[in-house]
C-alpha cells in the first residue's frame, strides 16, 4: 500500500514535521499517524516495554527478541554504560538479522534495565534465594534504576545510524520484613524483573519515594524516548 511506502528516513526529512516539532520539541503524539506507517522493531520480549510503546504511546511496534547473550563483563562498565552497551548490542543483533533476511526496518529499538545499589548491578534474580538476597539489600535503602536505549535507523546514505541514551531514576524502599520478602518471592513476581521487583505491580508497595521517570523503573523511559525520536524526525 502507498501508505506503507513512507519510510522512517522520509519522516526525518519531512519539512512539515520539522516545523511542527519546533513548537512541541519533545512530543510525538501528533506524529503517530506518520510513525505508524514506518516499520519499527523492538529488540526485546519485555511485555512492559511492549505495553509502554504500543498500549500507552500507541506506536504499533513489532517485538523481535534479540539473541544477544547479555554477557558483558560488568567489571568494565558503570551501570549507565553497561545498560547502554547492552541495549546497543541487542538492537544491532536484530538489525543485522533482519538485513540478512532481506528486510529493511525503519527503526530498531534496543533496551536494557538494571537496578544498581552503590554501583553494584542487580539484574534479574537467578533463583528464589537470589531474589530474597536482592530484596534484603534494597530494603530501607535508596537505589538507582538505569535504562539504556539504542535507536538504530537507516541514514540518508543507507548506513545504520545510532542514537544512544541512558535514563536514571532514584527509588527508595521502606524497611521490608523477612516475612514480606518471602511472601513476595513466593508469588513469583520478582523472577523476571531487574532487581527482583516490579514497581507497576505488588512490588510497588515497597516504594516509599521516587525521583525521576516512573516508566524508567518499569523498564523503558517513555518521555526520553519520545524526546529522542522527535529529535530524529526534526
Amino acid at each position: 500500500p502507498a501508505a506503507r511506502d513512507l519510510r522512517f528516513a522520509s519522516l526525518i526529512r519531512s519539512r512539515s514535521l520539522r516545523f511542527a516539532l519546533r513548537k512541541a520539541p519533545v512530543m510525538i503524539l501528533d506524529k503517530l499517524d506518520a510513525l505508524r506507517t514506518a516499520t519499527i522493531i523492538l529488540a526485546s520480549q519485555s511485555p512492559r516495554r511492549v505495553e509502554i510503546l504500543n498500549d500507552i504511546i500507541g506506536l504499533g511496534v513489532k517485538a523481535i527478541p534479540s539473541t544477544f547473550e547479555e554477557d558483558l563483563d560488568k567489571a568494565k562498565f558503570t551501570p549507565a554504560t553497561y545498560v547502554q552497551e547492552t541495549a546497543r548490542q541487542k538492537a544491532l543483533e536484530v538489525w543485522k538479522r533482519l538485513k540478512d533476511a532481506g528486510e529493511s526496518p525503519d527503526l530498531v529499538i534496543g533496551g536494557d534495565t538494571v537496578v544498581a545499589l552503590d554501583e553494584m548491578i542487580l539484574e534479574k534474580p537467578q533463583d528464589k534465594a537470589d531474589a530474597e538476597r536482592m530484596l534484603r539489600e534494597l530494603s530501607g535503602h535508596t537505589h538507582s534504576v538505569f535504562s539504556g536505549v539504542a535507536l538504530l535507523y537507516a541514514g540518508r546514505d543507507g548506513a545504520v545510524t545510532e542514537r544512544l541514551f541512558t535514563e536514571q531514576t532514584r527509588v527508595t524502599f521502606a524497611e521490608l520484613s523477612a516475612g514480606v520478602i518471602k511472601a513476595y518471592v513466593e508469588s513469583g513476581e520478582p523472577m523476571d524483573k531487574a532487581g527482583g521487583y516490579g514497581i507497576q505491580a505488588a512490588g510497588g508497595t515497597f516504594v516509599s519515594g521516587i525521583s525521576g521517570c516512573y516508566y524508567n523503573v518499569m523498564g523503558f523511559p517513555m518521555h526520553s524516548f519520545c524526546r529522542e525520536v522527535a529529535s530524529l524526525i526534526d
